[in-house]
């Protein structure tokens, strides 16, 4: 498993006034930085580390969000009211329902 298929970010921190990096894999790490460079560079080093330590203690290592295959489906519980409501909506506009939530969800 190659630690640069996880996904990393870099955000700014207004209450730690520096850039802090993430990634989605691992999230309780994070890397505080005064340039957003470092910050990645930083994370990066800390899950490497992190990676190697769970292998040396034979623990399973998140798989990379880059290599999971996702099947495009998901449960969603809503209010009975907001169902009839999308379906109303989803009806008026000649779309199924599905293709409505999915529009926007993607806003």
């Amino acid at each position: 498993m190659n630690v640069d298929h996880y996904t990393y970010r870099v955000t700014w921190s207004s209450e730690d006034a520096e850039h802090v990096g993430l990634c989605a894999e691992f999230p309780s790490l994070s890397w505080l930085a005064h340039s957003p460079e470092d910050a990645l560079a930083g994370i990066r080093r800390m899950v490497a580390d992190c990676v190697a330590d769970m292998r040396a203690g034979s623990e399973p290592v998140p798989e990379p969000m880059a290599e999971r295959s996702y099947s495009g489906e998901f449960k969603v519980r809503i209010p009975p009211e907001q169902h009839r409501r999308l379906a109303i909506e989803a009806s008026e506009q000649g779309v199924s329902l599905n293709r409505l939530v999915s529009a926007k969800l993607a806003v």
